[in-house]
């Protein structure tokens, strides 16, 4: 079981930046990958950006490539996305994701609410 705790939501105005953090209950080495998703009203959950631990490598949708950048804190088991250049369309509630094995479900964080003002 893996937990995962999340923090730094809150409200911005267009164009602003926001770091989201997620801290995770087990070594951020040993798991296969950690990521974060959001979730608009009335939209499905989508992959925002991803962070794979054995290959070194990151992965962002369209959506927000060039304005978010994931990283980690391999000693403090966290995982940070920056958000510059937020957008309305930016708002959503964001969701830690962690693989710890591939094909084992993955878990997920409670969710933190980012809103954009535009």
């Amino acid at each position: 079981q893996v937990q995962l705790v999340e923090s730094g939501g809150g409200l911005v105005q267009a164009g602003g930046s926001l770091r989201l953090s997620c801290t995770t209950s087990a070594s951020i080495l040993s798991l296969a990958a950690v990521g974060w998703y959001r979730q608009a009203p009335g939209k499905q959950r989508e992959m925002v950006a991803s962070s794979i631990t054995f290959t070194y490598t990151t992965n962002y949708s369209d959506s927000v490539k060039g304005r978010f950048t994931i990283s980690r804190d391999n000693a403090k088991n966290t995982v940070y996305p920056q958000m510059n250049s937020l957008k309305p369309e930016d708002t959503a509630v964001y969701y830690c994701n962690a693989q710890r094995i591939w094909g084992e479900n993955p878990y997920w964080g409670q969710g933190t609410q980012v809103t954009v003002s535009s």
